[in-house]
């Protein structure tokens, strides 16, 4: 028996502290593992304290990182950061990491958008560094990127031996790297191009998935069975017509409508479609943690009633 299902939701907004507040108790109240934010630099919260204000109003949700950018922050940094909202959560961090991808962020904050050969080494080594940060006693590290000297980096977060480690990606050598490295491997589009077009569409249906999940395999060796399987689900729509709304979603995706239904980031049907679509995906796939993107929390509450936990 692989993982059971748990789902989050991946949202980045609200008018005030109440609405946000709101928010998130709704999302637990309804069921939701995990509420995740992005790490752009555009009309979203800032991540980190966004989560603390989603921690304080609730009690058992889950708050995680989908997924921190390696080039905004210094691990050190990062990793202090996070181990002190582990601790003033009491233990409800998931970590979500990548290499960065979206070239306007890059562009509009003056950070060097490198190849992304070199952004990879340097998530690598922040990746090396964090953990060390949350090991017990000091650390030193001597790379390409980064070089820590004897650090011991206080406080240590909660959970042990750190929070869980969620690594994202769409190419064969950062989802090879979160095989070997991560709890949660997060399964996406491959993102190359620095922007969401139809060729990065191309590069998440069901077909590339299958590839992804053999590079995974490959890497992970042993500890496959340990990996928990993530995919973000884009376009989430409970329906009862699936055909004219696969229709539809495909012109944006610039897939077919058979493409668009067999794809693990998106969901259109009914209740009852949707849940044998997440079913057959889990058996195929692996996926078991899924994250829906926006604010569909409402809607897709009848998928997570029936899902979660088995």
């Amino acid at each position: 028996m692989g993982h059971k299902f748990r789902f989050g939701i991946q949202t980045s907004h609200a008018n005030s502290a109440e609405e946000w507040a709101a928010k998130a108790k709704q999302i637990e109240e309804l069921g939701y593992s995990t509420l995740f934010i992005p790490d752009h630099f555009t009309e979203q919260f800032a991540p980190v304290p966004a989560l603390m204000a989603a921690a304080d109003a609730t009690s058992t949700l889950r708050l995680g990182t989908m997924v921190l950018d390696n080039d905004y922050r210094h691990p050190l940094v990062l990793a202090k950061e996070i181990a002190t909202l582990d601790i003033l959560s009491g233990g409800r961090v998931e970590l979500g990491l990548g290499a960065g991808w979206m070239r306007s962020d890059y562009e509009q904050s003056g950070i060097p958008y490198d190849r992304p050969g070199v952004r990879i080494r340097r998530f690598e080594e922040g990746l090396q560094v964090i953990k060390g940060m949350f090991a017990d006693g000091p650390f030193s590290f001597s790379g390409e990127f980064y070089n820590i000297t004897d650090h011991d980096a206080l406080p240590k977060p909660v959970q042990k031996p750190h929070p869980p480690i969620l690594v994202g990606g769409g190419g064969r050598r950062v989802l090879s790297i979160a095989a070997r490295e991560a709890d949660i491997v997060g399964v996406n589009f491959s993102l190359a191009e620095g922007e969401v077009n139809p060729v990065v569409a191309a590069t998440g249906t069901a077909e590339a998935t299958r590839e992804k999940i053999a590079w995974i395999r490959e890497a992970a060796g042993e500890r496959l069975g340990a990996i928990e399987m993530n995919v973000t689900v884009f376009v989430c729509v409970v329906t009862d017509d699936r055909e004219a709304m696969a229709e539809r979603v495909a012109g944006g995706f610039g897939l077919s409508p058979d493409e668009v239904k067999a794809t693990p980031h998106v969901l259109v049907g009914t209740v009852d479609q949707i849940t044998e679509d997440l079913e057959q995906r889990r058996d195929e796939f692996g996926f078991s943690y899924v994250v829906l993107s926006g604010d569909v929390f409402e809607a897709m509450a009848p998928v997570v009633k029936r899902l979660a936990g088995t």
